[in-house]
């Protein structure tokens, strides 16, 4: 089967802004080539400012790579990926409509007649425990019910490719992980494929079928790992399965080996 996305001998170069004369350029990613196959959960991990959330982008078709290229099904991506939903760390709600008007926008803006969208978004609602919430405003929610409304908001309209950018990182432990249960019981069974970036271990251990570990910047894929761990998962008892921690230790320490670097000033 043909990978859905593929990175390949991609690089990045960012310009900072300023006076001509003292434009600074930043290599955030280096010969970063990479497969992703359908239907997989691929968890992007590593050092801040490795270039996760840029790859990230990348397929999204929000950023172009300064060399190299991106494929999604086979084709490059040259523009905006308007197949692909994307979660980012923010909910992004819309304050003046409703949870439901929420849910609904992508919906409405295919033009999806009103009934259809009623029947779908009060299925999801359901699916994500928030009946009763219907006609509440962003405001009037918890962090954790605006974030299943963001996450139902993207799978309502059925993309086949889901990407995530921290979606749980602002979110107290507890919610993180009740949150992590609902997105895997959401997705399994489904064919979709989730990139997801985390700079929790655990987190991308509990949801990931691969995880990519990035070097420090210049990013590049220090190595990708298949998570020796079967599914169905318990996220709430991850730690207690018998191939956690030999797992957990070996990402530790290839991504501990790169933190180091960065905190010492290592080229």
């Amino acid at each position: 089967m043909e990978p859905v996305i593929v990175a390949r001998d991609v690089y990045k170069v960012f310009v900072a802004q300023g006076d001509r004369d003292r434009r600074r350029a930043f290599l955030a990613l280096q010969d970063v080539s990479l497969a992703i196959g359908a239907g997989r959960f691929v968890s992007f991990v590593g050092p801040s400012g490795c270039g996760k959330s840029t790859l990230l982008n990348m397929v999204a078709g929000l950023v172009r790579p300064t060399e190299g290229e991106i494929r999604y099904k086979g084709t490059p991506v040259a523009g905006v990926n308007t197949d692909v939903g994307y979660i980012t760390q923010d909910d992004n709600l819309l304050p003046w409509r409703t949870l439901r008007e929420n849910v609904e926008l992508a919906l409405e803006f295919r033009g999806v007649p009103r009934t259809t969208r009623r029947e779908l978004s009060t299925k999801y609602i359901r699916m994500v425990g928030l009946t009763g919430f219907d006609h509440h405003y962003p405001h009037e929610l918890s962090g954790g019910m605006r974030k299943r409304v963001s996450l139902i908001r993207t799978l309502i309209y059925d993309p086949d490719i889901i990407l995530m950018d921290e979606p749980f990182g602002p979110l107290d432990a507890q919610t993180r992980v009740i949150l992590q249960d609902e997105l895997l019981k959401l997705w399994e069974g489904t064919g979709k494929t989730v990139v997801f970036v985390t700079h929790d271990l655990v987190e991308a251990i509990a949801l990931s079928d691969e995880i990519a570990l990035f070097s420090r910047a210049p990013g590049k894929i220090k190595h990708v790992y298949e998570v020796p761990l079967e599914r169905p998962r318990d996220v709430f008892r991850i730690h207690a399965h018998p191939n956690f921690p030999a797992f957990y230790d070996r990402l530790w320490r290839d991504l501990k080996e790169e933190i180091v670097a960065v905190e010492l000033g290592v080229g």
